[in-house]
């Protein structure tokens, strides 16, 4: 079948729908760009003339939805284009990417949410939305033109790595946003006690030698947002939420009633600060790599539904500002490519259920955002993806599609290779 195509059967495949819980035999239609019929149990016919693709018994699924992606588009486009995040995307089953708002110009007025929109599209790659700024500048001081974002196509708002320290300004960023229901996503990490700092504080960093924020500081900084949501009403995101304690603190407040979703990067759930080793910069994030028991209570939040959305955290950073000292490195990583794989691990080595992965990767942030996606389900959107749940693969960071090479990853030895992405009824990906 070509991507032109505009009929399309993928028969004898393991189904996996978190949104129904669907984990076992069938085959999916597609026509038009949307999903024309799923079809549980062994499907022995369809229609005549149709593409045929036989998935073998790999797994078939929604397409994956990241809602944290950095791109370089606009203004600094050597870290990586919207070209380069979409293939990278298609190449990582990840059918729909948000990105941050963190650019130059910043994201904080309806002609540049427009503008990623219109250039996402004219690539005919994955889905392209955007994040706009939650104030002018990301400085904090003055809310952004929110409700012109919203209805220009932001799906949530954000200061992304910037922590708005001006609790009135928050107060009034969150207040408006309620009055349509808009989405506010903020980095719990109280500023004083982090500035400055590259690990988290402990034995490790201080033999290191490396500046430390201590766990609690994200804690402190969740207390606070939470206190302006139950005060105003508005609908929350804790963004990369990465200690035991701020979980402990999201769950009362789910408890109390109050709207608040959480995400968590991969990285996070794949990796603690004894990862570090010997200054290793490709480990230089933000947040900053976790204690073993933080990382192990993450994974239980994932199987536990508490984790709205596991995100790739994709933050690209040439070469040149990954080879410094490593309280001197960029912080971030690439993941769009090794989302997929990375998540399996949470079934391959500590026995989530394959829906339980997949649910805070498709259903999850669809239901979060608003998006008709994340669902096999008649008249969704046919953005689907096929891979082998099973299959070895080694990541090899030189041959990432992303223009940066900052993976984590690189060398290490995952199981799920992504077969096939579809996107709109399209085969942005082959690998078969």
């Amino acid at each position: 079948m070509t991507a032109a195509s505009n009929t399309l059967a993928i028969v004898n495949a393991r189904l996996l729908d978190p949104a129904t819980d669907y984990d076992g035999p069938g085959a999916v239609l597609i026509k038009d760009g949307r999903i024309l019929e799923v079809v549980h149990g062994q499907a022995t016919q369809h229609p005549a003339g149709v593409a045929v693709i036989d998935a073998q018994g790999r797994c078939l699924a929604p397409g994956l939805i990241d809602i944290r992606v950095k791109t370089g588009e606009p203004g600094n486009e050597p870290k990586e284009t919207l070209k380069s995040a979409g293939l990278s995307a298609a190449a990582g089953g990840v059918t729909t990417i948000v990105v941050q708002p963190d650019t130059h110009p910043v994201i904080d007025d309806p002609a540049l949410i427009d503008h990623i929109q219109r250039r996402g599209a004219a690539l005919g790659l994955v889905n392209i939305r955007a994040a706009g700024a939650a104030t002018q500048g990301l400085e904090g001081q003055r809310m952004a033109e929110i409700g012109l974002m919203h209805e220009a196509g932001a799906l949530y708002f954000t200061d992304g790595d910037n922590v708005v320290i001006n609790s009135r300004t928050l107060q009034r960023v969150m207040s408006y946003a309620a009055s349509f229901n808009a989405l506010i996503a903020c980095r719990p990490a109280e500023p004083w006690l982090s500035e400055g700092a590259v690990a988290t504080a402990g034995e490790l960093a201080t033999r290191l030698g490396l500046s430390g924020a201590p766990a609690i500081a994200e804690r402190i900084q969740l207390e606070r947002d939470l206190a302006l949501v139950e005060q105003t009403g508005a609908r929350f995101l804790v963004d990369q939420v990465s200690t035991e304690g701020a979980l402990e603190t999201l769950a009362r407040a789910r408890a109390r009633g109050l709207e608040v979703a959480a995400s968590v990067s991969i990285n996070h759930l794949c990796f603690n600060e004894i990862d570090i080793g010997d200054y290793r910069t490709f480990y230089r994030l933000d947040p900053p790599l976790r204690s073993e028991s933080d990382r192990q209570a993450l994974i239980e939040a994932v199987r536990e539904g508490l984790i709205d959305a596991v995100t790739s955290a994709h933050a690209p950073e040439p070469a040149e500002n990954k080879r410094r000292p490593f309280a001197e490195a960029a912080p971030g990583a690439v993941g769009l490519e090794t989302l997929l794989p990375a998540a399996l691990t949470l079934h391959h080595e500590y026995g989530l259920d394959l829906l339980d992965v997949l649910r805070p990767l498709t259903q999850g942030p669809a239901g979060l955002l608003g998006l008709e996606a994340g669902v096999l389900a008649e008249g969704a959107p046919a953005d689907l993806v096929l891979f082998d749940a099973g299959a070895p693969v080694v990541i090899d960071a030189a041959t990432l599609r992303s223009k940066s090479k900052n993976s984590p990853f690189d060398g290490r030895r995952l199981q799920g290779k992504v077969l096939l992405t579809v996107v709109g009824g399209r085969i942005v990906h082959d690998a078969r």
